[in-house]
């Protein structure tokens, strides 16, 4: 792949994430850089103030550095601003910071040197990974704390996993033959400021939850089945009244999982006028929850494609402006926003399991086992859904509405952008172990439906969760079954 030939989307990213691959820079990207660097070396060397290239930052963007200085003014910046604290991001979050940022600076925007650029995109290839601590960025300038600890890795300092061993930076490019980096003027500031952490963690987490809406849409119309739910309100004509794109792409793929089902046809004469909202309304919330994951998607590729250094290096006008491109808001706010929609497909699995846990509601057995009383079957496995459903609700609180300022007031607001990706990180996990209990609990529901069989679509997925967890007969260990459906739920639905 050429970095900087075309915008990178988000599935791409995630992609290139899981693991290493052949990533070089673009040959227009090349050029850019080489033109962006030309302004700020003539910059350094004259007596022009320019922030980051001969000055301090921050509130110290006033103060003048001598030019014997300048370099030594990098290396500065990087080590007191690697101030993070908290657990490292994981391998796939730390590769997908590491694309991202030499994505910003194959803009030629930075101002940085071709080796820079090259730099990460060789660490990336030899898998060495600096060590970044999940905590400590408020979103503007950026990440710096985050990418600061990202760009030790370049000069030889911090700590790195290399081979699935932790061990410091110096130690780990001297073992694949490399030289730390001198940075230049301007190279540690253009390493530090930007999004990309948050887009990075934000984004991978985004593209997990698309698909867990998948995913919910299937298990959904499996429990719907064990449930004897009715298929009308999916019909196409109730959607075209109403059409959100993703109330009519839920409805639609409804229908096509439930085509040709036996159990659908085994109930038509019933009684029942109306299921539960939980079961009616999947189109209508799981679609609400599908737009807003889009929406975020579409801001989220324009950032991670976008240059949010500062100062801007414009080298076609031979000028350095200083704005405010670093500023996380756009990416913060919609991190928020998924959050709440992700928290959403967890809220009603989890009511749609207690539809079928209750055979006041469901007909069938309490708890879905075959001997209540002797047996608890799934009481429990539903507990551990309301407790991740409540730790959602918790977390959705958005982040974003909140700012502390810093830099003695200099930058007095700020994005909390990396607090809402790290939220909707673990707001996704949470759904995707709350969808791994409704798949346990739908495909029990199926079984005691038995002999009718529901549809071909439903009936593959039953065969999936049947390969990797039995049926539930007398009370077992629950807790590897919800594991095996989570590890499941990790593969396309």
């Amino acid at each position: 792949m050429r970095l900087g030939e075309k915008p990178l989307t988000l599935s791409a990213l995630a992609t290139l994430a899981e693991k290493p691959a052949v990533v070089d820079l673009d040959a227009a990207a090349v050029e850019r850089l080489r033109k962006g660097r030309a302004v700020v070396d003539r910059i350094a060397a004259g007596d022009q103030a320019a922030y980051g290239i001969n000055t301090g930052f921050g509130a110290l963007a006033e103060v003048r550095i001598e030019a014997g200085k300048l370099q030594e003014l990098q290396r500065r910046l990087l080590l007191s601003h690697a101030a993070g604290v908290g657990e490292p991001l994981s391998p796939v979050e730390t590769r997908a910071l590491i694309l991202l940022r030499a994505l910003v600076l194959a803009t030629g925007t930075a101002g940085v040197t071709l080796g820079v650029a090259e730099r990460l995109l060789e660490l990336y290839r030899r898998d060495i990974l600096p060590i970044v601590p999940e905590k400590g960025s408020v979103g503007a300038s950026g990440d710096l704390a985050p990418l600061a600890h990202l760009a030790l890795g370049l000069i030889g300092e911090g700590e790195v996993m290399h081979k699935g061993t932790r061990m410091p930076a110096a130690q780990a490019l001297k073992s694949e033959g490399l030289v730390p980096l001198v940075l230049g003027p301007k190279e540690g500031l253009a390493l530090v400021n930007g999004t990309q952490a948050m887009s990075a963690v934000g984004g991978l987490a985004l593209a997990e939850a698309f698909r867990l809406a998948d995913w919910a849409d299937v298990i959904g119309a499996m429990s719907l089945e064990g449930m004897l739910g009715s298929h009308k309100p999916f019909d196409a004509r109730i959607h075209a009244v109403r059409p959100h794109p993703g109330q009519i792409h839920v409805a639609e793929r409804l229908r096509k999982l439930l085509l040709g089902s036996e159990i659908e046809r085994s109930h038509q004469g019933c009684a029942k006028v109306q299921d539960a909202y939980s079961f009616r309304c999947m189109p209508q919330v799981h679609g609400a929850s599908r737009d807003s994951f889009e929406h975020a998607r579409r801001v989220i590729e324009i950032e991670i494609n976008s240059a949010t250094d500062n100062p801007l290096v414009f080298a076609d006008d031979n000028e350095v402006i200083s704005g405010g491109n670093f500023h996380g808001q756009p990416v913060a706010l919609v991190l928020d926003f998924a959050a709440i929609a992700a928290s959403e497909l967890a809220s009603i699995s989890e009511r749609r399991v207690e539809q079928l846990l209750n055979p006041s509601l469901s007909g069938l057995p309490a708890f879905l086992t075959e001997h209540p009383g002797e047996n608890s079957g799934f009481m429990m496995a539903q507990v551990t859904q309301a407790s991740l459903v409540n730790e959602n609700k918790v977390l959705s609180y958005p982040a974003s509405v909140d700012s502390i300022p810093g830099s003695a007031s200099r930058e007095d607001h700020v994005s909390m952008g990396m607090t809402s990706a790290r939220k909707l990180r673990e707001i996704v996990k949470n759904v995707r172990h709350v969808l791994a209990v409704e798949l346990l609990v739908a495909a029990q529901a199926i079984d005691l439906r038995r002999p009718l069989r529901s549809s071909h679509a439903i009936e593959a997925v039953h065969a999936r969760v049947r390969a990797k967890v039995p049926k539930l007969g007398v009370d077992r260990f629950l807790a590897p079954d919800i594991a095996a459906m989570f590890t499941l739920l990790g593969e396309s639905a």
